[in-house]
């Protein structure tokens, strides 16, 4: 129906100009589309092993709007069951996480193992006569689940390529640059959890963009939350500007953006040898602040690779994870309607760190992003402003403009990774939006792979 009535959805996304059409987060047809060709085909990120290390344990997410059981069975293996009972479809599982030998439902009472198969039934005798076939009732399991560096991840679809196949390069790298922050790391207690009235890939796209801090945080930065940081900005802009070289805040250095298939992508400002270098002679005034230090690590460098290690921007592992906050927090951005997103927040901590760095990545967790961080309620407001005009009839005549940087930055590869350095732009919003349009145009993973678009070539202007 959508096809006859608009054309394929590359057709919403107009890259050449630049150009993202507004009924693309307001119309109910496409979003329900999106959860069936988006979120119950890709790869999602379910939790990490430190929030499920024994087996019994278990972890509640989503998959699009469905819940789900991250666990681990009695062998210790991942598992990832659908959260709905195969009689009448009631939750098997309440509690955000804990430990159970098995998962029962609260309305008839059919019990569930920890690998999904049905080991009880009322009445089995009797009322069935023992004519239910139980091996055919269990709960619906992932088509694939499996876990890079300790990040758990999930797909309904077999047909998905294999985890670090659908990563590729720049996923990996995403996700290296936080796992590779620490020699033991493991999850906060606790996410943080609250629902902005926007849609989902505002949300995302929105991490990408290094445009907004000096307006939209303007206020924040001028209460002085984060006086230290700031001070750290400023003396960090004091040696750049001795040096002939740009530091400081990430609005002040130069970006770079990093495209992988599929949608992946990183964006935001370069941390150049220079300016690591500066930060090394501020690391003994400001040690907790200086999050920087693991890129000297000889696995780090390998991980990351000559793009990955300058590369301090916000990646996306398609389609709604955000590594983000200097690689000390994870954020999902779930789907709850066009209209409204839960936004989903993860802490980090190396346990082999000091006692003071590890309060200082709790505190910053607690006080930038999340329901109680300054960024965020800036953010959320804009968002749901956004949102609430996407609605208008007369607006949704007009697209939005993405065209930022068109066509000025030339794209170079190495490591058979793409990328442009450059200043602020918009490149890695209109990627995700182009990769977008591919998932919704593809009604098949064999259809995805063949025609989804590919990371620019060196020399190319995007």
């Amino acid at each position: 129906m959508l096809y006859e009535t608009r054309g394929p959805f590359r057709s919403l996304v107009d890259a050449k100009a630049g150009a993202v059409d507004r009924s693309i987060y307001a119309d109910d047809d496409i979003y329900q589309l999106e959860l069936e060709r988006i979120f119950a085909r890709a790869w999602n990120f379910m939790c990490h092993e430190s929030q499920i290390p024994k087996a019994g344990d278990f972890f509640l997410s989503f998959i699009g709007e469905e819940s789900v059981i991250a666990t681990r069975d009695k062998k210790g293996e991942l598992q990832v069951l659908l959260n709905s009972c195969r009689h009448r479809g009631n939750a098997v599982c309440r509690a955000e996480s804990g430990n159970a030998r098995s998962f029962l439902c609260t309305y008839h009472g059919w019990t569930y193992g920890l690998d999904g198969s049905l080991i009880g039934v009322p009445g089995y005798k009797d009322f069935y006569h023992e004519q239910l076939d139980k091996s055919q009732w269990g709960l619906v399991k992932a088509g694939k689940v499996a876990s890079y560096k300790g990040f758990v991840f999930a797909t309904m679809d077999p047909e998905a390529p294999d985890l670090e196949e659908y990563l590729g390069e720049v996923g990996r790298m995403g996700i290296d640059l936080i796992a590779e922050r620490g020699k033991d790391l493991v999850a906060v207690e606790g996410v943080q959890k609250s629902i902005i009235g926007c849609n989902w890939k505002l949300a995302v796209d929105n991490l990408f963009d290094f445009y907004h801090p000096q307006i939209s945080h303007a206020s924040a930065t001028m209460s002085g939350f984060r006086k230290q940081v700031d001070k750290l900005n400023a003396e960090e802009r004091e040696l750049a500007a001795k040096a002939g070289i740009a530091g400081g805040s990430g609005v002040g250095r130069p970006h770079r953006v990093v495209f992988g298939a599929y949608g992946h992508c990183v964006g935001g400002p370069r941390l150049t040898p220079e300016i690591r270098a500066i930060r090394t002679q501020l690391a003994d005034k400001i040690d907790s602040l200086i999050d920087d230090d693991f890129r000297d690590w000889p696995q780090a460098q390998e991980a990351l690779g000559e793009v990955g290690i300058d590369t301090s921007g916000h990646p996306n592992i398609f389609p709604n994870l955000w590594v983000a906050s200097q690689g000390s927090q994870l954020s999902l951005r779930l789907p709850k309607g066009p209209g409204r997103t839960e936004i989903w927040w993860f802490t980090f901590i190396d346990k082999a760190a000091t006692e003071k760095r590890q309060k200082d990545r709790v505190e910053r967790g607690n006080h930038v992003f999340g329901a109680a961080g300054l960024l965020e309620q800036d953010d959320g407001e804009n968002w749901d402003q956004s949102t609430r005009a996407m609605r208008g009839v007369i607006a949704r005549r007009y697209p939005l403009n993405f065209a930022m940087g068109s066509g000025h930055d030339e794209v170079k590869v190495a490591s058979n990774t793409a990328y442009v350095d450059g200043p602020i732009n918009e490149h890695a919003q209109l990627w995700t939006y182009r990769s977008w349009a591919d998932w919704m145009d593809a009604d098949s993973w064999a259809a995805l792979k063949q025609n989804h678009t590919v990371p620019p070539e060196a020399g190319a202007r995007p």
